[in-house]
């Protein structure tokens, strides 16, 4: 109802000056109400071109306008260098010199609302701020920000610097808070909600821009070009993805890598008190886990499933999934001493 009013206000008003103007400048009151009708055509055409613009993206609106500026001043450059000048002024010259900032504005204008549909304006608003080193910016990916870890980490105060979240990425948080699968619709609507919290936090800088690649059809490829094209590194727990950044050039933290590095160091020899879960893969093995997840392979200890037993450390192997630690049973491996004396 307001932008009505504005509008029919900007009519009306474009009408009566149109009327005063020509009628103050020709004294005639047929070609005032032709001044009149000039105001209705004007006024009708800014309303055009406003219902137009509104439909574009802002970027390309900014975009525009910058080429559209661009243009001008090399067209008034070229028209007073060249053109209005050898022509001296006259008529002739005055013609070229609107022709000449039609076209190259209007040039100016066209490229610069298309190349505007790359422009980042979130950039814009670092101007504002203190912009933050390349470094320092770090990419979210969709596996670590429903893992959770992330948010707990940046709590501590650890990992600074500015967090980006695509818009593509969090399509796809949508899209699994969406699933018709349960579980799935579980750990999506747990990743919105620690991204909620994360952007809640004092001293956290996470924002969430509209960059996409339409050309790429894959998230974790959009990913890396967006992590090449910011020169940010990538957070993730996804070992492909890990993997196939660092073959582009590109700088990945990844939380199981930290994860592993913070687990307490264990060595041959150590013996602890583990309880026996399930059975091995081997004959006769029995399994239990660590309180941080650490799996502990023990031999022989298959019939103690759902004991606690006390085991030997006699080996750790570290992999890309995590530490493996592999014992005995401790009588076994305190017999396995006595006969090495020759008792």
């Amino acid at each position: 109802m307001g932008t009505t009013l504005l509008r029919v206000f900007l009519v009306l008003f474009c009408s009566i000056c149109g009327y005063y103007i020509v009628y103050e400048f020709f004294g005639s009151l047929s070609m005032a109400i032709l001044g009149a009708f000039a105001g209705l055509f004007i006024s009708s055409t800014v309303i055009i071109l406003e219902k137009s613009i509104v439909k574009y993206p802002m970027r390309s609106i900014v975009g525009g306008c910058i080429g559209l500026i661009i243009g001008l001043i090399i067209a008034n450059l070229f028209s007073y260098a060249f053109l209005f000048g050898l022509l001296g002024g006259q008529v002739p010259g005055l013609i070229v010199h609107i022709l000449t900032n039609s076209i190259v504005g209007y040039i100016g204008l066209r490229v610069g609302s298309k190349k505007g549909e790359e422009l980042q304006l979130v950039d814009l608003t670092t101007f504002y701020k203190r912009h933050p080193a390349a470094e320092s910016i770090k990419i979210l990916d969709t596996n670590v920000i429903i893992d959770g870890r992330i948010a707990d980490i940046c709590e501590t105060g650890f990992i600074e610097g500015t967090f980006i979240v695509p818009h593509f990425i969090l399509h796809e948080l949508q899209l699994i808070a969406d699933s018709s699968d349960p579980i799935k619709r579980t750990r999506g609507r747990s990743g919105l909600d620690i991204l909620e919290s994360m952007q809640k936090q004092v001293d956290l800088d996470v924002r969430i821009i509209e960059q996409d690649f339409p050309k790429i059809k894959e998230v974790d490829d959009k990913l890396v070009a967006l992590a090449k094209e910011m020169k940010a590194k990538v957070i993730t727990n996804d070992f492909n993805l890990n993997k196939v950044a660092q073959l582009q050039g590109v700088s990945v933290l990844n939380i199981n890598q930290l994860a592993n590095a913070l687990k307490p160091v264990v060595l041959p020899g150590e013996v602890m008190n583990v309880r026996i879960l399930k059975e091995g893969k081997e004959s006769g093995q029995g399994v239990a886990y660590l309180d941080d997840g650490t799996m502990v392979v023990v031999d022989n200890a298959k019939r103690y499933v759902g004991k606690k037993v006390e085991v030997s450390v006699t080996s750790v192997l570290q992999t890309t999934a995590g530490r493996m630690i592999f014992s005995v049973l401790r009588e076994e491996a305190s017999d396995g001493i006595v006969q090495n004396l020759g008792y």
